[in-house]
């Protein structure tokens, strides 16, 4: 994106970008000047200047001779228009929103907006987070799952295949390649604070067309957050049942957790 669209949200004509940008690699300049460097026809600058002068970002020094705002002083100005603006916009659009319990199911597409989604969740998350990934979601989503731990999330993680055991409540899901073919890809799960849910399958082959469900609909949230507690309990009864093992003091330890934390 340019910098006449970017200017042109905050209500600068193509005329007026050019001039102001003129203005600003060359000052004090003189109408006739500008409109060389500028392009813009002699014959409207100075009625693009008159408007920028009502604006506040071009100011005649003295007769026929113009100075910019500085930039910094312009962001300033447009970044407190926007908060302005977004405030009664904010104000505005409460009023009008009618009360709903209805809880919206919204279906993601495209890897990137997943991910963009999954930052947000766990970047907003202030209690807990039940997490089933897959190393290459992991690596992506790794630091924000670091920053969150360190904020004082709780991080109860099933990994699908080689993640670092790092985090107190998390265990290796059993069986990652045949649930890979089952399920036709890489899952990812991300539940948050009891109240937000990221989860579906980025489908082999086409995982920027995959549907990904993020909801905060209580019933879903619930049942995705006891889905991956039930890994949990998948990966005890492995341990104990199919590979006649103990469970280790840490992993009784997770046990339970899991087992009080519904």
């Amino acid at each position: 994106m340019n910098i006449t669209t970017l200017l042109k949200d905050f209500a600068f004509s193509q005329y007026e970008t050019a001039c102001y940008l003129t203005l600003l690699n060359n000052h004090p300049n003189n109408g006739s000047q500008l409109s060389k460097l500028s392009g813009i026809a002699r014959s409207r600058i100075y009625d693009v200047l008159r408007g920028l002068i009502r604006k506040g970002v071009v100011f005649e020094i003295e007769k026929g001779k113009y100075v910019p705002l500085p930039f910094e002083e312009l962001k300033k100005r447009l970044r407190s228009q926007f908060e302005s603006n977004l405030t009664i916009l904010e104000e505005k659009l409460y009023a009008l929103t009618a009360e709903t319990e209805y809880e919206y199911l919204l279906t993601l597409r495209g890897y990137e907006a997943v991910m963009a989604k999954a930052v947000d969740i766990i970047q907003t998350a202030t209690c807990e987070l039940y997490l089933r990934l897959f190393a290459n979601t992991y690596e992506r989503l790794e630091k924000e799952i670091e920053r969150a731990a360190a904020r004082g999330v709780g991080i109860r993680l099933v990994s699908m295949g080689s993640i670092p055991m790092i985090h107190d409540y998390q265990v290796i899901h059993p069986f990652v390649k045949s649930l890979t073919q089952k399920i036709g890809g890489e899952s990812i799960d991300i539940v948050a604070d009891k109240s937000e849910a990221l989860s579906g399958i980025f489908e082999t082959g086409r995982v920027d067309t995959s549907p990904i469900i993020w909801t905060r609909n209580r019933s879903f949230v619930t049942a995705n957050r006891d889905s991956v507690r039930h890994d949990f309990y998948h990966y005890f009864l492995d341990r104990i049942y199919e590979h006649r093992k103990v469970l280790s003091p840490r992993e009784k330890t997770i046990y339970e957790f899991i087992k009080r934390d519904d």
